[in-house]
């Protein structure tokens, strides 16, 4: 096999965890004969890319949110797409992030009309705006899909997909010594401990902090030997330290810095295992979540405008994706208007107080993602060497 050239793109957090076990999955089945080239996060760059530029400019949401970033993005997709022309790779993989990357994809598809191009996280069009598959195929080839019930939407649409899991569950395994070390280091007692996890964007850090802030303060009333701890991204683990210093009830902060990317993901995934429930802003973190069977109550609040879309068009009562994925209701949501600290308290408390189990239903999801399976963290991988011979 002759080497093979590939320019990834991905534009957050959960779309650098994609990136990074994609590359991994490419360079084990190809025996090293592979590069990259494209833009990513840290644990992108850990496997071996050099990213054009910071992956942080593109994790934007929510219209007020981006429109100040217009002429930065803009800037950004022309660069991005004259780079993928430029290297002529035997495949475009864009990662999730469709705002930033389907128009970098439909530049490319006009200069390079016979290039493969491959995206990774199918659009939740079972969820709302349908008509995004169809939009998409104009200029996309193969879908990657994380939910196994997808492939047939893109199908539909003219696509190929193949449903890939999620790469969360080749990171479940945490052993009992992480979880003592984690222990130690945070000086942790023998209480319950709730994790905490505002996000990773700056604009989830500043409309959900405030909210969490008075969550601590009523946990900690009526629960007071509980403990909190606080994982922060990378990307935004400046304003996390800042935002939280003159909080009344402070959580012990999970920071980055001096840390291996494999020892940030180890220490994150050993708090989840170590911690008696989570306080969740809506993603994907609930899979992480569930991987380690932690309970969990989740948050979520947009500004209005993106609210009142959301609403307009949703097609399903539920984000969370253990709900979505075993079509049950059992994980406690509090989104957009219903997203209040008094609300969030009292899901927290019954969790924590009376018991509220999530196990089967984290279990299913995990079982459904192919959680045990030794060969699911290549199926991304295969799926796209097949779509390009």
């Amino acid at each position: 096999m002759s080497n093979l050239k590939f320019f990834i793109i991905a534009g957050e957090m959960s779309g650098d965890i994609l990136g990074a076990s994609l590359m991994s999955g490419l360079i084990t089945e190809t025996k090293g004969k592979v590069s990259f080239y494209g833009v990513g996060g840290p644990l992108m760059t850990d496997v071996g890319l050099n990213s054009m530029f910071n992956m942080s400019d593109l994790s934007v949401m929510g219209v007020f949110e981006v429109i100040p970033k217009i002429p930065m993005l803009l800037s950004r997709i022309k660069k991005t797409a004259r780079a993928v022309i430029d290297e002529q790779p035997d495949a475009l993989i864009t990662i999730d992030s469709p705002d930033f990357c389907l128009r970098v994809a439909k530049i490319v598809r006009l200069a390079l009309p016979k290039i493969k191009i491959i995206h990774y996280v199918a659009p939740s069009v079972w969820a709302w705006r349908p008509e995004r598959a169809f939009k998409m195929a104009k200029n996309i080839d193969h879908v990657l899909a994380l939910l196994p019930f997808e492939p047939p939407y893109m199908e539909d649409a003219g696509m190929t997909c193949d449903f890939v899991g999620h790469p969360v569950i080749s990171n479940a395994i945490v052993k009992p010594k992480a979880i003592e070390k984690l222990r130690a280091n945070l000086e942790l007692h023998a209480g319950p401990i709730i994790t905490v996890l505002p996000g990773s964007r700056i604009g989830e850090i500043k409309r959900m902090c405030p909210i969490f802030k008075d969550v601590l303060i009523n946990i900690k009333e009526k629960i007071p030997d509980v403990q909190f701890i606080l994982p922060a991204a990378s990307t935004v683990e400046d304003l996390v330290i800042s935002t939280v210093k003159n909080w009344e009830v402070k959580p012990k902060l999970l920071l980055s810095m001096d840390y291996s990317v494999l020892e940030i993901s180890n220490r994150k995934y050993a708090a989840y295992a170590v911690s008696s429930a989570a306080l969740a802003t809506s993603g994907t973190v609930a899979l992480e979540l569930a991987s380690q069977n932690c309970p969990m109550v989740v948050a979520y609040k947009a500004n209005w405008i993106t609210t009142k879309m959301v609403e307009k068009l949703a097609k399903i009562d539920t984000a969370n994706l253990i709900n979505i994925i075993t079509d049950t209701r059992k994980i406690p949501e509090h989104l957009f208007d219903n997203c209040t600290a008094e609300n969030i308290s009292k899901s927290l408390c019954n969790l924590l107080l009376n018991g509220g189990k999530q196990d089967n239903v984290m279990a299913e999801a995990m079982d459904l993602l192919g959680f045990g399976n030794k060969d699911s963290h290549l199926w991304a991988a295969k799926s796209v060497l097949r779509a390009i011979q």
